[in-house]
């Protein structure tokens, strides 16, 4: 398949505790694991874990390797968007909060007009946006 609009993205980073994104991701937001792999600990080896719903065309790969971890270092400015053309639920982002987020304010005041930036466990930033995703 050639790379295109039905081509399924993978949003990869580093986590310095898996467990911690799982409750973030999972019991906070609602993702589903989709797949769970334990390195083991030898160097080069990872442990991996993937969230996403399983009908979406993305998915988010998160990593963590014990023997030698990469030190998570986003920016105000890394976040994952998720359009949900409606008011965000302020049940969402409670539960996104008792589940290890933060809820902060965007140095962009674009997202805080239109949505609720909550910060995960490893200080990327999930975006949920009010609008409607249109590429027109």
């Amino acid at each position: 398949m050639p790379a295109n609009g039905q081509s399924h993205i993978r949003i990869a980073r580093p986590s310095r505790d898996l467990a911690a994104a799982e409750r973030f991701f999972g019991q906070g937001l609602g993702l589903d694991v989709l797949y769970r792999a334990e390195g083991g600990g030898a160097p080069g080896e990872h442990d991996l874990l993937m969230l996403g719903w399983p009908d979406a065309s993305w998915h988010l790969e998160l990593v963590h390797e014990p023997g030698a971890p990469v030190e998570p270092r986003p920016t105000d400015e890394d976040l994952l968007v998720i359009y949900l053309d409606e008011r965000v639920p302020e049940e969402l982002v409670a539960r996104l909060e008792e589940h290890g987020g933060k809820r902060v304010v965007s140095p962009n005041p674009y997202w805080n007009e239109w949505g609720v930036t909550v910060e995960d466990p490893d200080g990327y930033r999930l975006v949920l946006c009010t609008r409607a995703w249109s590429n027109s």
